[in-house]
């Protein structure tokens, strides 16, 4: 044990396992609490019976697709016992995308609610209905039953593994999205994930009367990796809620007595557009940590809660991290972590780029010089893709002769580095974008909206969101003699049964025909730098400062200079307006 009593263990199943014979409280969802103890021996049922269930010589993989209710850490647990790997299913996704995300990852098993069985209704899954576990239904505690009272240290090895659970057993196939094609299945081994846990506790110094509360969903790896992983190696408890709720946070801090939580930046802007109230301070919070809160949320947020947000960059591969530190300057994300050897490179070349001049207003004077991309030339932890050995080298590639970086993780990412050492953020070299922190690709959008028949040419990128991470705008070059009508464009969107819910443009812009480059490729670039100020029609979604947008596609109607006006006002007014012009 280490000194604050945490375990040092090298593999979540350890972790797990140790949790027998605590009878602290280990996890809250509302009125029901279970002890570490109960949450080891459910763990152990589970993964008793996943050894019964899973056919000999399948691949040891379980879809989850539930929300943030108690059955999800327990299934976590049971295939780390069980040597078995989770994979994570977004109820976001639709129709044959969301059929291809469980046959892609060999989900020998797939885990549910009745809430997300219409999700499933019509799809060719490669499953048999009896490797459909809903977790609500009578059924599921019928099979349970036989196995409850099972030891953690009882489970059978080898029963759904080649061998005992090891640091290098998969654990976890968390999807990200690339710039074109499907998303991939990154790979998190348990050792990595316990590493991370074991981490995190002590960055965050958590404290085994902590309580961890997940509000954002567990099919991403931030509240896995960064929520359940630290509560689990630190011995803390944890607080779910099914999905985050602005207005039910701080209840939920409060009934749960939460210290800790992670976010993603549109549910801190969404809890600082919830009304004030004298007692918003009147929390047992003490820390929050995640991504894209940006500066100026951050401390509006300390103002007003009393509590500290930790910001960080990094992703479920694993292949590079920054952490703010407490002289990160505004503006940027922080320094490398421990282990790593970050540096801006020119991403032909592999050269390391100079610094970045600032002036005294954070401006940034050399920008041509200064942007590339953000590489790690030391030992990562990214552990590849399942089933996509192209997308795994081309993280890990050479450049130029000689093979300037083989071995580097490539992030993707465009940064700066100014003369402190500071790392900033400066946009993505590929047509990824990222809305409310989910990672989509624009030729899969492209792909959808290419269906809609007025239109002879569809192209899709990001421009900034006023607040945190990306907004998805078309532009729609139409056929001769069409006239976009809004209703009819949101109708066709309504009826798409593979566009994802953060799918639908925010912006739709008309054109007579798409801009292209000297190779008759479309100009991207010069598309994402006009965004919606460009001279031709736009037609969008609002966006308002309070946070509560209009779900994009539910509705257009003209962008007007007035718009227009008050748009570029709620960027400047979170310091985002530069980014219109990168």
């Amino acid at each position: 044990m280490a000194a604050n009593g945490t375990s040092n263990a090298g593999t979540i199943a350890e972790l797990v396992r140790a949790q027998w014979g605590d009878h602290r409280i280990g996890a809250k969802y509302g009125d029901r609490a279970l002890s570490h103890h109960e949450l080891a021996g459910g763990a152990a049922a589970r993964a008793a019976l996943l050894g019964e269930l899973l056919p000999r010589g399948a691949e040891p993989h379980i879809g989850v697709l539930l929300d943030n209710v108690p059955e999800y850490p327990l299934w976590l647990s049971a295939a780390a016992l069980a040597g078995a790997a989770v994979a994570g299913i977004n109820p976001t996704r639709r129709g044959p995308e969301l059929a291809r995300d469980i046959s892609h990852t060999d989900c020998a098993l797939l885990i549910t609610e009745r809430a997300h069985l219409p999700l499933l209704a019509g799809l060719d899954l490669p499953l048999p209905p009896e490797r459909v576990l809903v977790v609500d239904d009578p059924a599921y505690e019928e099979l349970l039953a036989p196995y409850e009272g099972t030891a953690p240290d009882r489970i059978a090895t080898g029963s759904t593994a080649a061998r005992p659970p090891a640091p290098d057993s998969r654990m976890l196939l968390y999807f990200t999205s690339g710039s074109t094609g499907a998303p991939k299945a990154a790979l998190c081994s348990q050792g990595r994930l316990a590493a991370a846990g074991h981490s995190l506790v002590g960055y965050l110094g958590v404290r085994r009367d902590d309580v961890h509360y997940l509000c954002m969903p567990m099919f991403h790896g931030n509240a896995v990796i960064a929520g359940w992983a630290p509560a689990l190696a630190g011995g803390a408890a944890l607080a779910l809620r099914r999905r985050f709720s602005a207005s039910a946070f701080l209840p939920d801090v409060r009934r749960y007595g939460a210290t800790y939580f992670t976010y993603v930046g549109r549910a801190v802007q969404y809890l600082l557009a919830t009304p004030p109230a004298p007692d918003d301070r009147d929390n047992p919070l003490r820390t929050g940590f995640g991504t894209e809160a940006g500066a100026v949320d951050a401390a509006r947020f300390a103002e007003r809660f009393g509590v500290r947000l930790i910001e960080g960059y990094g992703s479920s591969e694993g292949g590079a991290a920054i952490q703010r530190t407490s002289d990160t300057p505004p503006g940027a994300i922080g320094r490398p972590a421990p282990g790593d050897d970050l540096a801006v490179v020119d991403p032909e070349s592999g050269a390391e780029l100079p610094r970045a001049r600032l002036d005294p207003a954070g401006r940034l004077l050399n920008g041509e010089q200064a942007i590339g991309e953000l590489v790690n030339r030391g030992r990562s932890s990214f552990e590849g893709y399942w089933r996509n050995p192209e997308a795994t080298a081309a993280r890990t590639r050479g450049r130029a002769e000689g093979r300037v970086g083989a071995g580097w993780y490539w992030t993707g990412d465009l940064f700066f580095r100014d003369t402190e050492g500071f790392f900033h953020f400066a946009g993505r070299r590929d047509d990824r974008l990222r809305v409310d922190s989910e990672n989509l690709a624009a030729a899969m959008i492209e792909n959808i909206l290419a269906r809609y028949t007025p239109a002879a040419g569809v192209a899709v990128y990001a421009v900034p969101d006023p607040v945190a991470g990306d907004q998805v705008m078309a532009a729609l070059a139409l056929r001769e003699g069409a006239v976009f009508d809004p209703d009819d464009f949101a109708a066709f969107l309504a009826a798409q049964p593979d566009l994802g819910t953060k799918m639908a443009p925010r912006f739709v812009r008309t054109v007579a025909a798409l801009p292209v480059t000297a190779t008759n490729k479309v100009h991207r670039v010069a598309l994402r730098r006009a965004g919606f100020r460009c001279p031709e029609p736009v037609w969008w979604s609002p966006v308002t400062s309070a946070a509560r947008t209009v779900p994009a596609g539910s509705g257009y109607r003209p962008f007007t200079d007035e718009d227009r006006g008050a748009l570029l006002a709620l960027y400047r007014d979170h310091g985002r307006a530069h980014l219109l012009d990168r």
